[in-house]
């Protein structure tokens, strides 16, 4: 018997990732995706791009990632089945664009700060036509040689805590959530186990994520330990939360975030997919 394979979370060059969304859903087809959701960070531009390359051999579930803040901390939450024309969240994604346009002009002046020139305009040459994330930033970093590699770059300038780390322009995590019930999706908590934090710390923030509307939570996110897995499938059944899963693709030469990746879900998991029939 064929498993269908769901991959919920992925990113193509119309935010941080490398593929157009043509080649992404090719690239996913190729690896026997069965349902593929495109979630590129605060704009849903390439979604339209991504239906036509489907061709009725793969299905697409129209998504996004919405930056947010909870108690200070940066929060992403995804965004699935959307209706990507609705006016509140085609509002709130114009207001995440002028944030992510503030925000790298703030990055690059704290990167002037500790001698770094340039910054701003190196990242926009990488992200094109597309959103500046902080991994075009590093690969400025990485290819005018202040750092070896992508994981140095954020290690050292970029990442929680560092001098890149610019958050404070994004909305609540409740109005980020309201934008995707907005648009008729269902909002998921991207990645929990990255955000590091305690159990205590997650189940609150998963008490205030399904306060406000939240629906699911990533219990699969790429390739990670089982341990994690079953911790999270814990914390979704205690909030009886649907459970979704994704590679978070970025870019090829990543197994760890390879299309189609991410084990299937648990049994004793609610699929979101489930929901939708």
């Amino acid at each position: 018997m064929t498993h269908s394979i769901y991959d919920l979370h992925t990113h193509s060059h119309c935010s941080d990732g490398e593929l157009t969304p043509t080649a992404l859903v090719e690239a996913a087809k190729a690896r026997g995706v069965s349902v593929l959701g495109l979630t590129d960070h605060d704009t849903v531009a390439g979604v339209s791009e991504a239906y036509d390359a489907a061709n009725g051999d793969i299905d697409i579930v129209a998504g996004i990632e919405l930056s947010c803040l909870w108690k200070g901390r940066n929060i992403h939450i995804v965004g699935l089945n959307i209706d990507i024309e609705n006016p509140v969240l085609s509002a709130g994604i114009e207001q995440q664009g002028k944030a992510r346009v503030d925000r790298a002009a703030e990055i690059a002046r704290r990167l002037t700060l500790k001698g770094i020139d340039g910054a701003l305009e190196g990242a926009r040459g990488y992200s094109g036509n597309g959103i500046i994330g902080r991994p075009h930033f590093a690969r400025y970093l990485v290819d005018n040689g202040h750092v070896k590699t992508m994981a140095q770059a954020f290690k050292q300038y970029l990442g929680t805590g560092k001098v890149g780390d610019v958050k404070q322009c994004w909305p609540s995590i409740d109005t980020a959530i309201a934008w995707i019930m907005a648009a008729g999706g269902t909002a998921v908590l991207a990645h929990p186990d990255k955000y590091g934090l305690t159990r205590t710390k997650l189940y609150s923030l998963l008490e205030a994520f399904v306060t406000a509307g939240g629906g699911a939570i990533e219990v699969v996110n790429g390739v990670q330990d089982n341990n994690v897995t079953l911790k999270l499938v814990r914390a979704a059944n205690d909030f009886n939360l649907l459970a979704s899963c994704g590679s978070d693709f970025h870019r090829e030469g990543q197994p760890w975030q390879a299309l189609g990746c991410c084990r299937e879900l648990p049994e004793q998991c609610n699929a979101i997919w489930d929901s939708w029939l």
